[in-house]
C-alpha cells in the first residue's frame, strides 16, 4: 500500500467524518487523487462511506469483517500496555485481552516490543476492588457517542430501582474502582448527571449530533468524583479530627477526594458516606492511621435517619472492640 493510503488509512481512522478538501488539504493532493484512493481502500475491504457533491465527506464505517488497522508506534505501545492491565470490570475482558495481545506482540517491530516489556516487566498493578460487571458492547456503544458528540437515548436504572427512559449528551466514560460511569448532560432533566454504566440498558445513537457544553466541574473526572461524594448513601458520618485539614486530606484512604472543612489551625471536619458499613469503616482507616483524637456525629442535614446513625455507632464500637481484643490476644 503507498504511503499516502496509509495516510489517508491513518486519518480516516483518526476521526469520524473529513471533508473531502480537508482531506486533500492534508494530504497534499488534489480532490480527485482523494477520490481514486477512497476507492482502493474500499477495494481492499475498508468500508468508506461518502456523499457526492463539492460538500461531500468521507467516514470509516462498520464493516462485516474488521479490517487491518493502522497504528503509529505510540498508539501500539499504547493499545499493547493497555491490553497488558485490562480492567477486570468489563465482561470477558480478560481473556479477549490476552489473544488479541498475543497478535499484536507478533508483529511488533521489536524496538517496540522491548518498550512494552520494559514496561511490563516495571509495573505491578494491584488488583481493582470488586465491582458490578458492565458489557463491552454498552461500553462500546458509549465510547463512540462520546467520540462522535452524538445524542444518545437509554434506559436507566436508579438508586431506588425505577427505571426511566433518558436522552443525553454523553461527554466522557470514567472508571472508578472496578466501576464505569458515563458523564453526561440530561436533556430531559436540563442538567449534568453520572450514570452507573452497569444501571444503563439499551443505549441507542439517535444520529443527531449536539455541541458540547463545558462541565461544571472542569474535568470529567472531578465532577464524577464530586458527584459520587455528594451522593446519598444509607449510611452517613460526620467525622471531626483534631489534625490540620492538609494532614487529614492526605491521609484519607479512599478512590475520590472528600471536601476536608478546616476548623482551626488543628482540627477539621469531613463527611463519609456508604451504602454499606463495612465500607463507612473502610473509609475511617486513614484517619485511624493519623493516631490522633477524633469524634463521629450524625449529619446535621438528616435530624431523623430512621435509626442509621445508631446503626453506624454499634457497628464501630462493635469493630473496635474486636480490634482490642485481637491486640489484647
Amino acid at each position: 500500500m503507498p504511503a499516502r493510503m496509509l495516510r489517508l488509512l491513518s486519518l480516516l481512522q483518526g476521526r469520524r467524518e473529513w471533508s473531502g478538501a480537508e482531506l486533500a488539504e492534508r494530504l497534499g493532493v488534489a480532490g480527485r487523487t482523494v477520490r481514486r484512493d477512497i476507492e482502493r481502500l474500499r477495494e481492499l475491504g475498508y468500508p468508506v462511506e461518502g456523499t457526492t457533491g463539492t460538500a461531500g465527506g468521507y467516514r470509516l464505517a462498520s464493516g462485516k469483517n474488521l479490517p487491518p488497522l493502522l497504528l503509529d508506534d505510540e498508539e501500539a505501545v499504547a493499545v499493547a500496555v493497555g491490553l497488558r492491565t485490562a480492567t477486570s470490570g468489563v465482561t470477558g475482558i480478560e481473556e479477549s485481552s490476552v489473544r488479541a495481545l498475543a497478535k499484536l506482540e507478533q508483529v511488533l517491530p521489536s524496538r517496540l516490543r522491548q518498550r512494552v516489556t520494559t514496561l511490563g516487566d516495571a509495573t505491578v498493578a494491584l488488583p481493582p476492588r470488586a465491582g458490578p460487571r458492565v458489557d463491552p458492547a454498552i461500553l462500546t456503544v458509549l465510547a463512540a457517542a462520546c467520540r462522535d458528540r452524538e445524542l444518545l437515548s437509554f434506559d436507566y436504572r436508579a438508586r431506588d430501582e425505577e427505571v426511566t427512559a433518558r436522552r443525553a449528551e454523553p461527554h466522557n466514560l470514567v472508571t472508578v474502582y472496578g466501576r464505569w460511569y458515563l458523564v453526561a448532560f440530561d436533556r430531559g432533566r436540563e442538567g449534568w448527571r453520572t450514570f452507573r454504566v452497569d444501571r444503563l440498558t439499551a443505549p441507542v445513537p439517535t444520529g443527531r449530533r449536539f455541541e458540547p457544553r463545558p462541565l461544571p466541574a472542569g474535568d470529567a473526572g472531578s465532577y464524577v468524583a464530586e458527584s459520587i461524594a455528594a451522593a446519598p448513601y444509607r449510611y452517613a458520618a460526620v467525622v471531626t479530627v483534631r489534625a490540620p485539614a492538609g494532614e487529614v486530606s492526605a491521609a484519607l484512604y479512599a478512590p475520590l477526594p472528600r471536601k476536608v472543612e478546616p476548623l482551626g489551625e488543628h482540627e477539621c471536619r469531613f463527611r463519609l458516606g456508604a451504602d454499606s458499613l463495612a465500607e463507612l469503616f473502610w473509609q475511617l482507616a486513614g484517619v485511624l492511621g493519623l493516631g490522633v483524637g477524633f469524634t463521629i456525629d450524625g449529619p446535621a442535614e438528616v435530624p431523623d435517619d430512621g435509626g442509621a446513625h445508631d446503626e453506624v455507632l454499634n457497628y464501630l464500637r462493635a469493630a473496635g472492640r474486636r480490634l482490642t481484643e485481637a491486640v489484647d490476644g
